[in-house]
């Protein structure tokens, strides 16, 4: 008796991971990607406020790093 309920227990297993993959697939199809266009303006604007990001952070810890050794002296 246990044995078939082992059975039973993998074919639902089984037939959730087909059903998993059939979904994921369905899925993947409703994706929109970018053309290259797009793509490339947006990587552009995505570097270029990374990079004012780093500087305006690292201008905000030589400010720290000043005002911590003012404070110290």
């Amino acid at each position: 008796m246990e044995e078939t309920g082992k059975v039973e227990k993998k074919q639902k297993n089984a037939k959730k991971e087909k059903s998993f993959f059939k979904g994921l697939q369905t899925e993947f199809k409703k994706i929109i990607w970018p053309d290259k266009e797009s793509l490339w303006k947006q990587t552009t604007v995505v570097l270029i406020i990374s990079i004012i990001m780093c500087g305006f952070i690292r201008l905000i810890d030589i400010l720290v790093q000043f005002g911590v050794e003012f404070i110290v002296k």
